[in-house]
């Protein structure tokens, strides 16, 4: 009788320290991708900053900024961050090494009702450079290692396009441009002669879409759509997902869940600055929506 109780008093204890832990949770941390300006990246986000702590129950809200996608990408799998918003790639490489690192709770909805988005390839307009015929042995940029429409899709789907050749064999050349808004910046320099970044493919090229790193750069007036053409678009992508430490206590999952579902009402700008673009709300989702993307990184990248 007596051991009974002590085990029944140790396990009351393990649960008492199990939902202190998750009262005093004080900071919740935020993780940024790269592909982006900086400042520009924490001005989007500087509405959660502000709004989040009374959403949630949290002290704090802190945003972390990486360099590249594979920064926040190590920080989720290393528990350092409780919340980002990433590409359905950068999402399929986490996976692959911790499925249990983080769960996907939500994606967006683009204006149409999809729920997913394009590469879009781009060269500049005086470069004579119209379709993909015109780029055989020129040079090629990607946007980043990790990015789904900046690199895995155009390496899995463009052989179809090209007469079963592999990109390699293609192009003379393939480089990164250091994100999605860099690499658009070096084409327009000249370092390479077509790049690979991303749109909704809703409403018109000239316009930067509705929503993706094109429309972006217009909003912010860093790229006039005059100065491109576009020469090809993938398949339909599947939308990134926002994700959520697993280890993230459930009541402030749940909490945070509810915020971003409401914030298209509650604060469209906000909704708008950290989504960029334009956007009908959010959907829920799951592992199973990015199968086919886990797949294509487990063959094509191994992890």
């Amino acid at each position: 009788m007596f051991k009974k109780a002590l085990l029944g008093a140790a396990s009351l204890a393990v649960l008492a320290i199990g939902s202190a832990n998750a009262a005093d949770l004080k900071e919740f941390r935020i993780g940024l991708i790269g592909g982006e300006n900086e400042a520009d990246r924490l001005r989007n986000f500087q509405c959660l900053v502000d709004q989040l702590p009374k959403a949630i129950g949290v002290e704090k809200v802190s945003l972390f900024p990486a360099a590249d996608y594979d920064g926040t990408i190590q920080g989720l799998l290393g528990g350092t961050l409780d919340y980002a918003e990433l590409g359905a790639s950068g999402y399929a490489k986490i996976y692959l090494q911790n499925k249990d690192a983080v769960e996907p709770i939500l994606t967006t909805v683009q204006t149409d009702g999809a729920t997913g988005y394009y590469t879009i390839m781009v060269a500049k307009k005086d470069s004579g450079i119209t379709k993909l015929e015109d780029l055989k042995g020129k040079k090629l940029g990607y946007a980043d290692a990790d990015s789904t429409s900046g690199y895995l899709i155009p390496v899995t789907a463009l052989p179809k396009d090209l007469g079963g050749v592999a990109v390699k064999d293609y192009f003379a050349e393939t480089g990164f441009g250091g994100g999605h808004e860099n690499l658009v910046l070096e084409v327009l320099k000249g370092t390479f002669d077509a790049g690979t970044t991303f749109g909704s493919g809703v409403g018109e090229f000239t316009d930067g879409y509705t929503s993706g790193n094109l429309r972006k750069m217009v909003d912010k007036g860093i790229l006039d759509m005059d100065d491109l053409v576009e020469v090809w678009k993938s398949p339909l992508i599947p939308n990134g997902p926002i994700v959520v430490r697993t280890s993230l206590d459930a009541g402030i999952k749940s909490k945070f869940k509810d915020y971003m579902v409401k914030l298209p009402e509650t604060d469209p700008a906000c909704f708008a600055a950290i989504q960029g673009g334009d956007f009908k709300g959010f959907t829920e989702v799951t592992p199973e929506f990015y199968q086919p993307v886990i797949d294509a990184r487990k063959a094509q990248i191994g992890s």
